[in-house]
């Protein structure tokens, strides 16, 4: 018997949570992926709706073709997220919903009908693709997919010659991995990220055998890695959309637990967020390697 889906993290109070749910947002290490479902066999679907335009509309658009003819769905996003555009969109792929608002949030009742339009067109814009600007693959809704943020820009511009054991937390598409692996001395990197979709796109961007990716959340996971020579990472510090400055402690964290002893972290970070106290309580020595734009680099020696 198949299972109504759950995308995403519901807050409390917003909506009920089916107890037999099939969790299938890409930011769920482990969980199944939307793209992989039957077509037309789940029983409902809750979802806490992205932000990204793109990314929303194709993640609903691969929902609405794996559920079942009449299946409930319940589509809710805070109201400056998308939230106010949730019902215009379901109703652009046949869905006719209630709207409602709760707390800052828009939330859409309805049922799937029984011929939906306009998916295959929305999965297309959002699947994965080659960004024009770096010429790597990518997909809307994994940071910076299409084109080079700042604190990476200066990263990549302090960053020495790397060698042995490395890895990169939050590898993104691959880009901070792709500058590392041009030094022939390093002998494994490592990626590590919580999204989905970001690994499969590191896994078109880089054929070089010394890179693995690992799909897992570091705030819950830890990375499992000891003795790295170095480390570099441009930690994030948004969590759907708002600021959250323990994603970067976390990884600062990680690192400090994941490499030996006189190994390296390399991190770029924008210049107000208060990394600097943790670096200089977990590493012997912390230098500024690099500041412009709002953003320092810093080399934390352990």
């Amino acid at each position: 018997m198949s299972r109504p889906l759950i995308y995403g993290h519901i807050p409390l109070g917003l909506a009920d949570l089916p107890e037999d749910g099939l969790q299938v947002s890409p930011m769920y290490p482990s969980q199944a992926p939307l793209e992989s479902l039957t077509v037309s066999t789940y029983t409902g679907l809750t979802m806490y709706a992205p932000a990204n335009t793109a990314e929303r509309q194709h993640d609903i658009a691969l929902a609405l073709r794996a559920l079942a003819p009449a299946s409930p769905i319940v589509v809710l996003a805070p109201k400056d997220k998308g939230g106010s555009r949730l019902a215009k969109e379901l109703t652009a792929f046949g869905v006719q919903v209630s709207d409602s608002p709760k707390r800052h949030h828009r939330i859409c009742v309805g049922t799937v009908p029984g011929t939906l339009r306009g998916l295959d067109d929305a999965i297309a814009a959002g699947a994965l693709q080659r960004a024009p600007k770096t010429g790597m693959m990518g997909q809307p809704g994994i940071f910076s997919w299409d084109r080079v943020d700042v604190g990476t820009a200066l990263l990549l511009e302090a960053l020495p010659s790397l060698y042995g054991r490395v890895a990169d937390l939050g590898c993104g598409t691959g880009l901070l991995s792709l500058a590392v692996l041009k030094s022939a001395k390093v002998k494994s990197l490592t990626g590590f990220d919580c999204d989905r979709r970001a690994l499969t796109a590191c896994a078109h961007n880089i054929t070089d055998i010394r890179f693995a990716g690992v799909w897992t959340d570091l705030r819950t996971q830890g990375s499992a890695t000891t003795g790295l020579d170095f480390i570099v990472t441009n930690p994030p510090f948004h969590d759907k959309g708002i600021e959250d400055q323990t994603l970067g402690l976390t990884f600062i964290k990680v690192a400090a637990e994941s490499l030996r002893t006189g190994g390296s972290l390399w991190l770029t970070a924008n210049r107000h967020l208060p990394y600097e106290a943790i670096l200089a309580t977990l590493f012997k020595t912390v230098t500024v390697k690099a500041q412009a734009n709002g953003f320092k680099v810093f080399e934390a020696i352990k």
